[in-house]
């Protein structure tokens, strides 16, 4: 990366987008992105990713950010239950700087009438007439009504405990915004406590986090994660991933029938 100068190695981060860099020079170490989140300032200066070092505009149009290098390690599935990881989420949904950025920059807020045109789309494309896809859909139609939120956050979208790193000294980020836009907490929340925390933990968990477990959240939660296994069904059955689409499938099965 031209950029940078000879006197910097630079080498693919890895993950699925190839737009992630390492950069090194001696004892300096940066982490560089090409077209990343718009609003990384704001999460850079909230303490919720690493700092932002610095923005260029190659002359293609691109954008090159450089974020300071952490020294640490991803949270494990067993670190979910962490207080400080409920704490972070709390902090992020409950900032008002990301959501007036994000109005800012014309960001739709996923409804609950947005997510059932989408699924509906998509059944359509996929040709998937199989009756559990079409029994979700009746679930999802059932429940509207429950599904009115008094306020609309910035949910990231994409909580996978490889997500959330934490340094040296401890501090903790949730990084790749990539996917993040205006929703319901619930859909995060949801996302989280099914993936990672026992059931009877969840309202501890939710009491660091600064909210009840009432029967209204758990309503919405459980709503929001048959919408994402059958959006992540949907898209995998179109894209011919057998697999992947059976897996998807079953987790909807056993969510739709009380399994989990």
């Amino acid at each position: 990366m031209e950029l940078l100068g000879n006197e910097w190695t630079v080498e693919p981060a890895g993950g699925t987008t190839g737009e992630a860099y390492i950069a090194w020079a001696g004892e300096q170490k940066l982490f560089l992105k090409r077209n990343s989140s718009p609003f990384l300032a704001v999460l850079s200066a909230e303490g919720i990713v690493p700092k932002l070092l610095w923005t260029k505009r190659l002359e293609n149009g691109d954008v090159i950010t450089a974020q300071r290098w952490v020294q640490g390690r991803e949270l494990r599935s067993s670190d979910m239950n962490r207080p400080d990881v409920a704490g972070l989420l709390s902090k992020i949904h409950a900032s008002s700087e990301l959501l007036d950025m994000f109005k800012r920059i014309g960001n739709e807020p996923l409804t609950p009438s947005i997510i059932i045109e989408n699924l509906r789309r998509q059944l359509v494309e996929a040709g998937a007439s199989y009756s559990l896809f079409q029994e979700a859909i009746h679930y999802l139609l059932a429940e509207y009504p429950e599904m009115s939120s008094t306020h609309m956050v910035v949910c990231h979208c994409d909580i996978n405990h490889n997500n959330w790193m934490i340094n040296s000294d401890n501090e903790l980020y949730l990084i790749d915004w990539d996917g993040a836009t205006v929703a319901d907490p619930a859909f995060d929340l949801g996302l989280l406590l099914y993936e990672y925390i026992p059931a009877e933990e969840w309202e501890l968990w939710l009491r660091h986090y600064g909210l009840p477990l009432t029967s209204n959240l758990k309503k919405r939660m459980h709503w929001y994660v048959i919408s994402h296994a059958l959006d992540h069904a949907l898209y995998y059955k179109r894209k011919e991933k057998k697999y992947e689409a059976a897996s998807w499938t079953d987790y909807l099965r056993q969510l739709l029938y009380g399994r989990i």
